[in-house]
């Protein structure tokens, strides 16, 4: 095993059980089926208990001095949930098929997001491994897996986990996640984790009552902030930090999305997301790692190059913003934040020449300016997407762009999304049209339940279009089951081979192009028609003429030359049919 500071760690001597809670200066470690034992405490806050007879499946937990046990913060793996003892798991026992794997080059990425405990109706990480064959043919070349981390209760989001090491056990054991991950290296498909480390879940997290884990300090939506400069914060930024270097090295990840970034505040010399980022890229070494951010900030210096056009930190981030035109064309629905984004095909394409839409500007719905310039950057610093966890279920009804939107529309921003040269992302079941809702869910105590079901009907009654009355009970256990994927239609779809034939296209024409791929962008627009031009490697110029509206449409320079790959909509030379779709490749013959 990877040598860590949190955890509990093999030797010849025995398992040496480890937890530092420098608010106590006695803890014991309490073996099942055995009395407590005292631990050895250190001046550091450290305490120590090395057990001889320790072994793999031993279960244990850690006793404050007033009888409070609790489990270990780095456990690996709960098999009774997040208040049961914690389980030593020897995963070097996991013998490995695919030890020459080093991943994928980014530019190759078509990303697949999917939570587990829906994904299939067995809810299992052996269980997705069934399907990865349909991924593979689909075109997938990387998993983005939803939070892993030990949450509380039968079913989750997993944004409320509370032990980062432990990947939860309703999916099953820690060797089931290495064996998907190890499934998907042999078809060629890299996985990421979505790795939550501005707040932790508010039911089950027991560090506090030890360790300084929060700070008044730092205020975020989840309440007080993550202790990530103040007394004892050292310990703590570790804690997290070495969580990602585990990920890194025992599970082989391909890399992460880093929940909400811009909630992760940090007041130290080197910030806890350029810490994480350096260390990740050192302890990976020549494996090919990725790193995404979601970031309401929009803060492109995340996102910066080298002089090799390398990410210096992060790979990527998430695209909100062509999320938000793409999804007002094919919807029609222009209320909430989606008005900041509404009738200006403009917005489209800064979306795809430039990254962001606000860069700087006022934003009415924030009430502020947001972003940073962006257009400096390659396309590939953006991951695009028309659906993703939080844009589906966010809505009172978690229901899909696909339940309700014309399929001319749908197949005219998929076209769009799939084949633009950002990182496309697609939503689980979106290949054949899945319209089984995926709305949040969670299972805690009744009490804190009841405060859920509260909070999202508040939540939603502020965006209008969001009729609150009709949200679905998150803590139904019906909610939960409505959200699995029908794999029964996957047979009867009529869009699939229309996605199949999109990403093929993508890998054998736009892929080859973006090695590298900086180069210049431009963009205009006409009512509802847009053109766009990238320069790509090779000096190569991809265009795109679109017109994402139900009347006839016409550009300044509406036939952009070079050899057309993929048409959709019945076009002249004079004008572009609604919903028309028009992508060429061509020599770049000049500056932009």
């Amino acid at each position: 095993m990877t040598k860590t500071t949190f955890g509990p760690a093999f030797s010849e001597d025995g398992i040496l059980f480890r937890l530092w809670a420098p608010l106590h200066e006695s803890m014991s470690l309490r073996i099942e089926g055995a009395d407590p034992r005292p631990m050895q405490a250190d001046d550091d806050g450290w305490h120590r208990c090395m057990v001889a007879d320790a072994r793999a499946g031993t279960r244990y937990r850690f006793v404050l001095p007033d009888g409070l046990e609790v489990p270990d913060p780095a456990s690996r793996f709960q098999p009774q949930d997040v208040y049961g003892p914690s389980e030593v798991v020897d995963l070097s026992d996991y013998r490995w098929k695919t030890n020459a794997w080093t991943g994928r080059p980014w530019e190759e990425m078509v990303i697949y997001e999917l939570h587990i405990g829906c994904f299939t109706g067995q809810g299992t990480f052996r269980a997705a491994i069934e399907r990865l064959d349909h991924l593979r043919q689909l075109g997938v070349t990387a998993l983005q897996i939803m939070p892993l981390s030990d949450f509380p209760g039968r079913y989750s989001w997993g944004y409320d986990g509370v032990l980062p090491y432990a990947p939860d056990s309703s999916y099953g054991r820690p060797e089931d996640l290495m064996a998907l991950v190890d499934a998907a290296h042999e078809r060629g498909i890299s996985v990421f984790l979505d790795a939550v480390y501005n707040h932790f879940g508010p039911d089950g997290n027991y560090i506090p009552s030890y360790a300084p884990l929060f700070t008044d300090h730092h205020k975020t939506p989840w309440g007080n902030g993550i202790n990530y400069d103040g007394d004892g914060s050292e310990m703590v930024r570790e804690f997290i930090i070495e969580n990602a270097l585990y990920w890194i090295t025992e599970f082989r990840l391909d890399g992460f999305r880093f929940d909400a970034v811009h909630a992760i505040k940090d007041d130290s010399k080197e910030h806890l997301l350029h810490a994480l980022a350096r260390r990740v890229r050192a302890a990976a070494g020549d494996r090919q790692v990725h790193l995404i951010v979601e970031n309401e900030e929009n803060d492109s210096d995340l996102l910066q190059r080298d002089e090799s056009a390398e990410p210096r930190l992060f790979t990527a981030q998430w695209n909100d913003d062509l999320h938000h035109v793409l999804h007002i064309a094919a919807t029609g629905e222009t209320f909430g934040y989606y008005a900041d984004y509404a009738g200006d095909a403009d917005k489209l394409g800064r979306a795809l020449a430039e990254g962001f839409v606000f860069q700087g500007e006022h934003m009415p719905y924030r009430g502020a300016s947001r972003g940073r310039p962006s257009g400096h950057l390659p396309p590939t610093a953006f991951v695009s997407f028309i659906q993703n966890h939080d844009q589906i279920g966010n809505r009172a009804l978690g229901d899909r762009i696909m339940a309700a939107s014309p399929a001319d529309a749908i197949k005219a921003v998929t076209s769009i999304y799939l084949l633009a040269p950002e990182i496309p992302m697609l939503f689980m079941g979106e290949e054949w049209g899945a319209k089984e809702p995926f709305p949040f869910f969670c299972d805690f105590d009744e009490d804190l339940n009841d405060k859920v079901r509260k909070g999202r009907r508040e939540e939603l009654s502020r965006l209008p279009g969001f009729d609150a009355d009709e949200l679905l009970d998150p803590t139904a256990p019906s909610t939960f089951a409505a959200a699995k994927l029908d794999w029964s239609k996957l047979a009867s779809s009529e869009i699939l081979d229309f996605y199949r034939t999109l990403l093929d296209l993508r890998r054998r024409r736009i892929t080859p192009l973006l090695k590298a791929g900086v180069g210049n962008a431009f963009y205009h627009s006409a009512g509802t028609a847009v053109a766009v031009d990238w320069t790509l490697a090779g000096n190569r110029r991809l265009h795109l003429r679109a017109n994402l509206g139900n009347e006839r449409a016409r550009l300044a320079d509406q036939a952009a030359g070079g050899e057309m790959i993929f048409r959709l909509g019945d076009n002249d030379d004079d004008e572009l049919a609604p919903w028309a779709v028009i992508w060429s490749l061509g020599e770049a013959s000049g500056a932009i």
